[in-house]
């Protein structure tokens, strides 16, 4: 049976400490929208609190949450366990996005191993924690890391990054403009 509870509790945050993989949801005011569930991988989120966490954000494809967060601050933070007891834990907040070069990066970013490809902070205010069973979860094992990303970003290098952010992070698909995209650091 699941819980609400008002803030992360001891147990709470050890369970999310062993987990390899979360996941991220976000989405646009506009009923027309799209709903965007992103899964993230390596040792990217930091508790600050127990009603603050963040992550850091590392180049993808695209970059919806960030727009999303731009535009109304909703999302949903999902862990579960596929290893060990099952359990299925959310952190439902409002969370905004913290860019390099700013005085909030520079004061958060040392909580963080920076990794080849980080583009961004994602900072969350936790408003609800739930837990539920999982009970239907399957049981899998980790097996390890990809390392394709880092390969990617490294070779890319800052310049090449930074274009790629203009070019494929700058706008989510239904046309909100991300931080990223208004940012004046990333334009070359």
């Amino acid at each position: 049976m699941g819980m609400l509870f008002s803030a992360l509790l001891p147990e709470h945050e050890a369970f999310i400490k062993k987990q390899r993989i979360f996941f991220v949801g976000s989405a646009p005011l506009s009923e027309e929208g799209h709903i965007n569930i992103s899964p993230k991988g390596y040792d990217v989120l930091r508790i600050f609190s127990p009603t603050e966490v963040g992550y850091l954000d590392l180049t993808g494809s695209g970059n919806e949450t960030s727009a999303h967060l731009k535009e109304n601050g909703r999302i949903t933070l999902m862990f579960v366990s596929f290893e060990g007891p099952p359990m299925i834990l959310r952190l439902y907040g409002r969370g905004r996005v913290i860019l390099p070069d700013s005085s909030e990066w520079n004061q958060l970013i040392h909580h963080f191993d920076l990794l080849p490809g980080a583009r961004q902070i994602m900072y969350v205010n936790v408003q609800e924690v739930k837990t539920s069973c999982g009970y239907s979860v399957p049981v899998f094992s980790y097996s390890g890391e990809r390392e394709t990303l880092r390969r990617w970003a490294s070779q890319k290098g800052e310049k090449g990054l930074q274009s790629y952010h203009q070019e494929k992070n700058s706008m989510s698909m239904d046309g909100i403009v991300t931080p990223l995209g208004l940012s004046k650091s990333e334009i070359s």
